[in-house]
């Protein structure tokens, strides 16, 4: 970390101090209450705690705050004046991880605090007021009352928020997720209903779409199947109004994942995933027409792997054989030509015993696929097994 880069963060605290009418005396005092408020009473003296403030913002040689106190500083700097936690791009808390990564904390730690942050907010039932600024929540209500004042700051303001309860997926409770998210959604679907001016109408119907994916994900996993479906109907239809067909392909595939463990079988899902590949085939995200395809093959994969041992009679051998090749086929399509090699072994010996040419025929082709692991060993002695077997 560069010394202009840590004087800027020693600066940046110092700001944030000076602008709450703190001292350094009180900021030591602020941190030991915070520390005793959270049940891990500090064992240094209000000299020992205003000494690191004053080392933390120092003009010549600041140093980085220690886990400990990074974590009193969030929770300190997280509070505003009314108690509520605030922690919107701009608010003290932003502005405090700014200066942490300034003078030198890890973009992964930074996460951690936030993540722990918005977990207290959900705590004390703050909710979404703790991811929405006041400027945005006034614009919000502004807008609710009539959606021709609808500006990008606020499409911008729910876009975030939508983006910060994805990225606690699997950290917080999903329920607490759908408290975050509730607003934001019922806000989408409420705006949508207005006259909405009409150049921000594709961003507000992404944000929406974006939104109702996230929460037909989070109904799925508090075992609420029909509002997951209605989430989902809501996501399709939305994003089926805009120009970037991909982006409806999204929906698909998050709904086709849901759909494996929600309904028997898997026609539903693979209807959903041939959905999701047209869409992705006809937009311009590489990402997700990739990410469709794999998708497709992954669902082939586990189809083969049931078929393959549902056909255990002397008779269906050989399209055992076939239907295996087809699953090591699937399996070089999700980089796992390893798993790939182990079905084909088996299948050299199915092929030989019953003297199909299809399978015959299915395995040169599948060991074609293989050619980009031609060195590797498994490859060659995949190799050695077609010639002393098949005799090719």
């Amino acid at each position: 970390m560069s010394t202009r880069e840590m004087l800027l963060g020693a600066a940046a605290l110092k700001s944030l101090r000076k602008a709450r009418g703190w001292s350094l005396a009180d900021t030591s005092r602020a941190l030991i209450a915070t520390a005793r408020r959270l049940g891990q009473p500090l064992d240094s003296s209000a000299a020992s705690v205003q000494r690191s403030v004053a080392r933390w913002e120092s003009a010549s040689r600041p140093i980085l705050p220690s886990d400990r106190y990074q974590l009193l500083l969030a929770h300190l700097y997280a509070r505003g004046a009314d108690g509520h936690i605030a922690l919107w791009p701009g608010s003290d808390f932003a502005e405090l991880l700014d200066a942490l990564a300034h003078l030198g904390e890890a973009e992964a730690r930074l996460k951690d605090l936030r993540a722990l942050l918005i977990r207290t907010a959900t705590d004390d039932g703050t909710g979404v007021l703790a991811l929405l600024g006041p400027a945005t929540r006034l614009s919000l209500a502004a807008a609710l009352t009539d959606p021709t004042c609808v500006d990008e700051l606020l499409i911008d303001g729910l876009r975030t928020v939508v983006g910060d309860v994805n990225a606690q997926v699997g950290s917080l409770p999903f329920a607490r997720l759908q408290l975050l998210l509730a607003p934001v959604v019922e806000s989408c679907r409420r705006l949508l209903t207005g006259d909405v001016p009409a150049p921000l109408l594709p961003e507000l119907r992404t944000v929406a779409a974006q939104a109702y994916t996230l929460g037909g994900r989070l109904a799925f996993e508090t075992r609420d199947d029909q509002a997951s479906r209605a989430r989902y109907a809501a996501a399709t239809a939305t994003a089926g109004q805009l120009d970037a067909r991909w982006r409806r392909a999204v929906v698909h595939m998050s709904h086709a994942l849901v759909t494996l463990y929600s309904t028997p079988g898997i026609g539903a899902a693979r209807m959903l995933i041939d959905a999701a590949v047209r869409d992705a085939r006809t937009g311009d995200s590489v990402r997700v027409r990739a990410r469709a395809h794999a998708l497709q093959a992954e669902v082939a994969h586990d189809f083969f792997a049931d078929s393959a041992a549902a056909l255990g009679s002397p008779r269906e051998r050989v399209q055992r054989a076939i239907v295996s090749t087809d699953q090591a086929l699937a399996c070089i399509r999700l980089d796992a030509p390893e798993r790939a090699a182990d079905l084909l072994h088996t299948c050299i010996e199915s092929a030989a015993s019953t003297g199909g040419r299809v399978p015959a025929l299915r395995l040169r082709q599948a060991r074609k696929e293989l050619r980009p692991w031609r060195r590797e060993d498994f490859v060659a002695d995949l190799d050695d097994h077609l010639v002393e077997i098949l005799g090719s």
